[in-house]
């Protein structure tokens, strides 16, 4: 054989770049490097621009500002599977960032985003496109995306996760999507509510609160309770109320619970199985003030239908709310009241506060807080509205004086509510009088002045109710409160116009009210009313009639004759018509002896 020749190493082609190192402090290279078509380059730039990222919000706006936002939704496509996960990490942390979120909808990418849930992909990728999709679906376009895409069954599969993140990130996001009534639709029709259910039994109380927001915003749908009953939703709830160690959960659960029992066949189930019993005793003896008034709230809420009210006064429900009237915080005692306001619709209930709630609501209307004081004279309006044993339990428990103080308060509803009350007192003669030794009268004026109609019509009728007596008329004159009283005659609103003409109507009781009321130009409105079709009632025309049977030398003067009940015992003129206030009348200057019947 010959000899062994050493062969050359081959030089290497000329064409071929030599591997190189990239290092870069700079974030603006770095985001060029995301147009790089070489995997390896785009990986590491991803992975630099994610920590760079992490770091703040100012970060974040620079990015945008350098462009990286796009080049990087269209890395959400990428072959490979590591450049496609880093891209997918950085949009799901950059899309906090209110100004990408814009550009991230003006791209389009939403579709790309919900291709990252699919089964196949990786835990990790789940868990930065459900934070993306989370981020975005805190506003509505986004939310109208998502939906038009497709994006709540892969949301609810994600439910099921392994990883927690992925479960948050996925609930929050259809928590977000729930406010749009469409969306509860499709969750409806996914089947949703046993998936978002077994959230309640994460050891996470993040995902636990987020379950339970969601199943809130879902059940105001019918469709959506009778979903949660059928799937053991109730126990569910009770079990969250029964674990004391799950406290900071009860008011969300409650509210979810407040839903269910607007449902009659869902309360018919809480009342069968004593769940309801237990409920109330929960609500009475927590120390949390969110959950006594969130207990009340929910009773409110179902207790605005009359089958559900009965059941409700069935489970004495009542001993419940007065015990929350005790309560130290003021919005429990605010939804107590409320709740009674609509329980009182049934006469069992209404009768049942008549020894038990109405004194403590007195109480009430003393409070430091005008909301308190409100709520409590909206509970004892409708308490003693058309029920006289309520009325006089209220005037018992000395609730005239506070309720006359409750007039001078800042607030429109608690005025027009004290004066509701004031007005039901004022049916009964002896507590009419008493009202009247309280100053009642002069405290209307404000009232009556009031540019709030409600308020205006409960004056207005508070003025027909008591002024019933020469004294008290008398005394409404004086305080300056028929000026304002003759003007709501005018008022547009009906009420208001219909309550100003039956207070006028019993103010024109006497010749010198009725002079008076003429002065102010009563008579003249009260024509024009009644020639009105639309506007006259049939206290205006009584109203009318009132004022010129007892101002006789006016009904002579405008009439030319008396009917056979005005008896008059004084002396008596016909001054004729005044030509400047009877315009186009014929002048009568007719004169009657003084003293002298007309009719003889």
């Amino acid at each position: 054989m010959g000899k062994k020749i050493k062969k050359e190493a081959e030089p290497p082609p000329k064409d071929v770049f030599d591997p190189l190192t990239i290092e870069s402090k700079k974030v603006a290279t770095v985001v060029l490097m995301l147009n790089s078509p070489e995997e390896e380059i785009l990986a590491k730039a991803c992975e630099a621009i994610y920590r760079f990222a992490l770091k703040g919000e100012e970060n974040k706006a620079t990015l945008l500002e350098l462009g990286a936002v796009e080049p990087l939704t269209k890395l959400l496509t990428h072959e490979d599977k590591i450049v496609r996960r880093n891209a997918t990490m950085i949009l799901g942390i950059l899309a906090s960032n209110n100004d990408v979120k814009k550009l991230l909808r003006e791209l389009d990418v939403m579709s790309s985003v919900i291709a990252q849930l699919a089964p196949e992909e990786e835990v990790l990728i789940h868990e930065f496109a459900t934070l993306c999709l989370a981020n975005m679906s805190a506003e509505y376009t986004s939310k109208v995306q998502i939906y038009e895409h497709g994006g709540l069954e892969p949301l609810i599969r994600l439910l099921a996760s392994p990883d927690p993140d992925v479960k948050k990130n996925s609930i929050e996001c259809i928590y977000n999507l729930a406010q749009d009534f469409q969306c509860r639709a499709m969750l409806q029709e996914l089947n949703a509510i046993p998936s978002i259910l077994d959230l309640l039994k994460s050891e996470y109380p993040i995902i636990q609160l987020l379950a339970l927001k969601t199943l809130g915003v879902i059940t105001n749908d019918k469709e959506a309770r009778a979903m949660l009953r059928d799937n053991q939703g109730v126990d569910h709830l009770i079990k969250v109320l029964e674990t004391k160690e799950l406290n900071d959960l009860h008011t969300e659960a409650l509210s979810v619970m407040a839903n269910c029992l607007e449902d009659m066949d869902t309360l018919v189930l809480i009342q069968q199985t004593g769940i309801l019993k237990k409920l109330l005793s929960f609500a009475e003896n927590s120390t949390i003030p969110d959950i006594q008034k969130n207990a009340a709230k929910a009773i409110t809420k179902a207790a605005y239908d009359p089958e559900i009210r009965k059941l409700f006064h069935e489970q004495e429900v009542e001993k419940c709310l007065v015990a929350l009237l005790g309560s130290e915080n003021d919005g429990t005692k605010i939804a107590a009241c409320q709740a009674i306001s609509v329980m009182c619709e049934n006469s069992g209930s209404k009768e049942f506060f008549n020894n038990q709630g109405i004194p403590q609501l007195i109480q009430l209307l003393k409070s430091d807080s005008e909301e308190v004081r409100e709520a409590a004279a909206l509970a004892l309006a409708n308490l003693t509205t058309c029920n006289t044993a309520n009325v006089i339990a209220a005037a018992e428990a000395d609730g005239i004086d506070p309720l006359i103080n409750i007039l001078s308060s800042n607030r429109d509803g608690a005025i027009a509510n004290a004066a509701t009350v004031l007005a039901n007192m004022a049916m009964q003669e002896p507590l009419r009088v008493k009202m009247q030794n309280h100053d009642v009268m002069h405290a209307l004026l404000g009232p009556l002045c009031s540019a709030n109609t409600v308020v205006q019509s409960k004056a207005a009728l508070m003025v027909a109710t008591t002024a019933c007596d020469v004294e008290a008329r008398t005394e409404l004159r004086n305080s300056g409160g028929l000026e304002p009283l003759v003007e709501l005659l005018c008022s547009k609103n009906d009420e208001v116009r219909r309550h100003a003409s039956w207070a006028v109507m019993v103010c024109a009781n006497d010749e010198l009210m009725a002079v008076e009321l003429f002065r102010l130009g009563a008579l003249d409105i009260l024509e024009e009313i009644n020639l009105s079709v639309s506007r006259k009632n049939k206290f205006s025309e009584a109203a009318y009639n009132k004022l010129l049977n007892n101002y006789l030398s006016l009904k002579y003067s405008l009439t030319g004759y008396l009917s056979s009940s005005n008896i008059i015992n004084d002396g008596f003129y016909d001054y004729g018509r005044d030509p400047e206030m009877y315009l186009g009348r014929e002048r009568d200057l007719m004169i009657i002896r003084l003293g002298e019947d007309p009719r003889r």
